[in-house]
């Protein structure tokens, strides 16, 4: 007699406009099985790395003429066929696509058919830079599997539940209305798994606690989560709000793209690039790596020590404004790669907010660990917390409970940062 097996894994792809990221989970445990990467697609420099996680880890690397993504899903799965885990496995349940503009459409995973592929066709304007690369991803796989449930989970479904009074701008309604001009948010996966964690961390639920999250990579952002519901974010249109960023300027007065354009003589074009490219720590500096702007400034760069002043002033002001919005505030957590790894910008961000209840313990603070954790001292009024995010853990989770009917249970799980399985569940 056959055995039967369920179908317990699930692909997630993360499609870039030259890149394709992967990872293959076993959802029974949150365990990551492999993991990946083809960069430079549609160069003859293509480059796929590819790691097994099971029994330890193996890393595979190939190189050489990877024109499409569709050649570059083909390479993935040749891959996971030589470990066992090909894609025809009856063991993956479904594919889940990381989309990062949803508009206001799209407020929960969704299963792609191809009215959905069309409404986020038409999202390209708001998200020229990513939605279509992620369309492309989406078709690719559909044609790979076409039996399979592909599910798309937008970047900014986390953030749809802000109310009206966060997410509009104040400019002339029927404009807005007209070209969809409001806030929107970014990094909704990781606001949302990190916030959650957060709460698991104080051994309560997320709709027990209020959190200020500031996920700090080379984008970064803040959001205001008000018992597990996102209330504020700074991220808006686009990215480009907010925080410094690595090469983002984040908030501006609009009136500067006037100015440039006027007195500078400068094209929309080139004002997008310096403003997206060109700014943040990079345009103050010259380096958009923490580790070296840390460096530099020990040994007394004053470009530097601007650059990372002027990176934890701003990450101030948005502590104290989402404090405001809260009312209460349960945590402040740090995530991504420079909140995970940075202990001297999580010391400065919280520096003079004593009052608030924010104070960081240096011991913990300093400690190298990379787990979730909480640096602030013991019975501290606010917990200041390091969670690591794992936003394909995110993806692949809503993907699983959306095809087995499980949504409005989510809570993904605890994985060791090595991608073995975790010992214990929250």
């Amino acid at each position: 007699m056959t055995e039967h097996r369920v179908a317990h894994r699930v692909l997630v792809l993360n499609s870039g406009s030259s890149s394709l990221k992967y990872q293959l989970l076993d959802m029974r445990d949150s365990s990551r099985l492999a993991a990946g990467l083809v960069e430079r697609i549609g160069e003859h420099t293509s480059r796929l790395v590819h790691t097994l996680f099971v029994d330890g880890a193996e890393r595979r690397e190939r190189t050489g003429p990877i024109g499409d993504h569709d050649a570059a899903l083909k390479a993935v799965a040749d891959e996971l066929a030589a470990d066992g885990l090909g894609l025809d496995s009856p063991e993956l349940a479904a594919i889940g696509h990381r989309v990062v503009h949803g508009g206001r459409q799209f407020t929960e995973p969704t299963v792609v058919d191809d009215a959905v592929l069309a409404e986020i066709e038409r999202l390209i304007p708001v998200a020229p830079l990513h939605n279509p690369a992620n369309l492309t991803g989406i078709r690719t796989a559909r044609a790979l599997r076409p039996d399979l449930p592909q599910v798309a989970v937008f970047d900014t479904a986390f953030h749809t539940t802000m109310p009206e009074s966060a997410a509009r701008y104040a400019i002339d309604v029927e404009t807005a209305d007209a070209h969809r001009i409001r806030r929107y948010g970014f990094h909704g996966t990781s606001h949302a798994y990190v916030s959650r964690r957060t709460a698991a961390l104080l051994g309560k639920e997320p709709s027990e606690v209020n959190v200020i999250v500031l996920h700090l990579g080379n984008g970064a952002s803040a959001s205001a989560v008000r018992g597990g519901v996102c209330v504020d974010t700074s991220m808006g249109l686009t990215p480009l709000e907010g925080l410094v960023m690595g090469t983002r300027s984040g908030d501006i007065d609009p009136a500067v793209v006037f100015h440039l354009k006027r007195v500078a003589g400068m094209a929309t074009d080139e004002i997008d690039d310096l403003l997206n490219k060109r700014s943040g720590l990079v345009g103050l500096c010259g380096d958009n790596d923490m580790r070296e702007i840390r460096r530099r400034i020990d040994e007394g760069d004053r470009a530097a020590q601007l650059a990372f002043d002027i990176y934890v002033h701003r990450l101030k002001k948005y502590i104290g404004a989402y404090y405001a919005v809260l009312g209460r505030v349960d945590a402040l957590v740090f995530t991504a790669g420079v909140g995970e790894n940075a202990a001297p910008v999580r010391e400065a961000a919280v520096a003079g907010l004593e009052q608030l209840g924010l104070v960081v313990d240096g011991g913990l603070n300093s400690a190298r660990d990379g787990g979730e954790r909480l640096i602030s001292p013991p019975g501290a009024r606010v917990a200041v917390a390091v969670v690591p995010t794992d936003e394909e853990l995110e993806i692949a989770t809503q993907t699983y409970a959306l095809v087995h009917g499980k949504l409005a249970t989510v809570c993904a799980v605890p994985r060791a940062p090595d991608g073995a399985r975790p010992r214990t569940r929250p």
